[in-house]
């Protein structure tokens, strides 16, 4: 199946998507197609039937299935999203791709490198796309973000910061259950402040995770410190917590030789050394926005009009720093961030599984 084969065949010209999940993060997939002008969702599974079904109506002529197998054999959608937990993501990705299906995967791409990297050599036998719904770098303040900083005139970067805390009980949610979440905050936030990160200082070359006190009486870790530095040599440190509010008013602060840039909640600025005022820039972080960019970049890469944003392999990267960085937590000391590619390189070569 190539990318061409299947765009056409929705209502309108308009792309035809499957969804599988019924959740939190799906329910959100609702204002993100009903904004969308080339995509709608023909198709929703889901283990609760009900579930699937409420949702199925929410986007209109949907039909709705009790698991993705059996909407697998009566539907024929040019690409699906994933928006179930993320150790259900690997197979569920590898039954869809070995259809000709393109996915799109919510994050992380998968709970450990190995089944990552599965997937992207089954992506690759199969001749589809595969990407990873990291929305934060279809965000508009985040893009206009990385112009500024690429056109030099904060110099060279010295510290990136990030942070994503809020108080949320987590209390019988699955994100807090590590046999289907794959761990705690680390890898549900942590996952979307290491694509930033990398998305600003390219790829990261070691970590140190720090936990904090766990307040929430969880399996997992609720509270935790990430200290990085990229490959050229840049530091930073991301700070996650489901049980404590900083209450910032931006989530990315970059400072340079040269200026410093905040990328805000509800607006953004920068400045320059050589000037005391702030410059604003954007409107803030648009939920909607975001995730609806990486809905239609996919869309549009399933139309073969432009390359995707996110690839298989910048979401492996994330998938691997995320590994190193509860390797880190383990032995509480920094960790490298090999390479999750060379595997994948050296199966490629062979011609085979990454299994």
């Amino acid at each position: 199946m190539t990318t061409s084969d299947t765009f056409g065949t929705g209502s309108e010209g308009k792309v035809p998507l499957a969804l599988v999940g019924a959740g939190r993060i799906a329910q959100s997939y609702v204002d993100v197609v009903a904004a969308s002008e080339c995509v709608e969702v023909v198709a929703v599974a889901d283990v609760d039937e009900a579930a699937a079904a409420r949702l199925a109506r929410r986007f209109g002529e949907a039909r709705s299935f009790s698991s993705h197998g059996a909407l697998l054999d009566a539907v024929e959608p040019a690409g699906v999203i994933i928006a179930t937990p993320p150790a259900t993501h690997g197979d569920i990705a590898l039954e869809f791709m070995a259809r000709g299906v393109h996915v799109l995967c919510e994050k992380p791409l998968a709970v450990d490198v190995a089944t990552a990297q599965s997937m992207i050599c089954a992506a690759e036998k199969a001749g589809v796309l595969l990407t990873m719904a990291a929305k934060f770098r279809f965000a508009e303040d985040v893009t206009r973000a990385r112009h500024i900083v690429e056109s030099g005139i904060l110099g060279d970067l010295m510290l990136f910061e990030n942070a994503f805390t809020s108080r949320v009980d987590m209390s019988g949610r699955w994100n807090a259950d590590p046999r289907i979440a794959g761990g705690g905050v680390l890898i549900d936030n942590g996952t979307h402040s290491v694509d930033i990160a990398r998305f600003f200082l390219g790829p990261i070359g070691e970590v140190m995770a720090v936990e904090g006190k766990r307040t929430q009486g969880l399996a997992v870790e609720d509270t935790v410190r990430v200290f990085l530095r990229s490959v050229d040599d840049v530091i930073g440190s991301i700070d996650l917590s489901w049980s404590m509010d900083k209450s910032l008013d931006h989530y990315i602060a970059i400072f340079g030789t040269e200026g410093e840039i905040r990328v805000g909640w509800k607006g953004s600025s920068f400045r320059q050394v050589s000037s005391p005022e702030w410059v604003s820039f954007g409107k803030g972080y648009d939920k909607v926005g975001a995730m609806g960019g990486a809905v239609e970049n996919f869309c549009r890469a399933i139309r073969g009009d432009e390359p995707l944003l996110i690839t298989a392999e910048d979401a492996l990267a994330s998938v691997a720093v995320i590994e190193q960085a509860y390797a880190s937590l383990a032995a509480d000391h920094w960790v490298p961030v090999p390479s999750a590619l060379d595997q994948v390189e050296r199966t490629r070569a062979r011609g085979g599984s990454a299994a």
